[in-house]
């Protein structure tokens, strides 16, 4: 074993054989203070760019030519403090917070600015965000940036996989509004469901072939790129869970737990078209899981069969009337068309 390595363990065992609740509780109020100040400095940053663009737009508005007269400003004021503070000061940057202030001055009229800008959203949140046309699936993102505490990297995975889209497809138009007012609610089963999923992570190409269980090991492989696919409140219990009945074993193929359900949720891969015979097996799957694992204070467990391929009118045929619990979705390996999705809901 390297010595660098070896000198790291004794010095971590050193460290954890000092701790004690009182140093441990002196350590968490440093931490938070870190935390704290990173948050206040981001903060700072994001009101400081938004100042800024807002004395960009009244300084051009008293131009006489505003388009040319705006354009010089900036060149000239991107060369005076790139000479002062460095190369953050671009003209392409500066243009951003002109425009980032254009996009949120009307937001919250009369609240301090410190208090309109959640410290969970940093500046390059917003980068993508301004990218967004439309308000309200922009006001959607927002909110899961906060709710979900997602990184930068986590928040452009989202956008790029169409995640307000694919929510969107699946509710009526007051639940779309809310999409946008309140962010992801989730409350019932079909919260949690959306149609298709995006298997992008697994590097699986769209017409490759390739095996469920290979599949399978895809998303355990990247089992955190799925949790984020999958949504908020999931927990990974098990794969190929086995139970036995009448001498019979049955294996699910993923089993995860859902906090905000207070559920168990089963996952069965298919690398083809749904079959009626996936819809019994999946049913199976649920009634054992209600009848004998999961507590009395639990909610019912959900089953999503998700599959390459299926036609919406055979599965609703195949599921009981006031269906809650079992689900069928398509999956797909390659991101989808913004476009097409947009189409579908007609939003521009």
């Amino acid at each position: 074993m390297p010595k660098k390595k070896i000198t790291s363990m004794l010095l971590d065992n050193s460290v954890a054989q000092l701790e004690t609740p009182f140093f441990r509780d002196i350590f968490e109020l440093i931490n938070k203070a870190h935390v704290g100040l990173a948050q206040a400095v981001n903060t700072t940053m994001v009101v400081t760019y938004y100042e800024i663009g807002r004395r960009i737009v009244e300084n051009e508005q008293n131009g006489a030519d505003r388009a040319e007269y705006g354009e010089q400003v900036i060149k000239r004021l991107s060369e005076y403090l790139t000479a002062e503070f460095g190369k953050s000061f671009s003209v392409d940057n500066l243009k951003l917070m002109r425009r980032f202030y254009k996009i949120y001055s009307d937001n919250q009229i009369g609240e301090p600015l410190v208090t309109q800008f959640n410290s969970a959203i940093s500046w390059s949140h917003y980068i993508q965000l301004m990218r967004i046309t439309n308000s309200d699936e922009r006001k959607f993102y927002e909110q899961e940036i906060v709710a979900n505490g997602w990184s930068k990297r986590e928040f452009y995975r989202q956008f790029d996989t169409s995640l307000y889209e694919r929510l969107a497809l699946s509710r009526d138009k007051d639940k779309v509004k809310k999409l946008a007012t309140h962010g992801q609610i989730i409350q019932a089963p079909a919260d949690i469901f959306k149609d298709p999923y995006v298997l992008e992570f697994t590097g699986l190409l769209e017409k490759a072939s390739y095996t469920e269980k290979k599949l399978e090991k895809k998303l355990i492989d990247h089992l955190h790129d799925f949790l984020l696919e999958l949504g908020k409140g999931f927990s990974f219990v098990k794969r190929q869970a086995r139970f036995t009945f009448e001498e019979e074993s049955f294996f699910v193929d993923l089993v995860f737990y859902n906090r905000l359900l207070r559920c168990f949720v089963l996952i069965d891969l298919k690398i083809g078209k749904i079959k009626h015979q996936d819809i019994g097996q999946m049913q199976t799957y649920v009634n054992y899981y209600d009848r004998v694992v999961k507590l009395p204070d639990e909610n019912k467990t959900i089953g999503i069969v998700l599959c390459k391929d299926k036609k919406d009118a055979l599965v609703e045929m195949m599921l009981p009337e006031e269906n809650k619990q079992i689900f069928a979705a398509k999956y797909q390996t390659i991101l989808p068309s913004k476009e097409e999705l947009k189409k579908a809901l007609n939003i521009d």
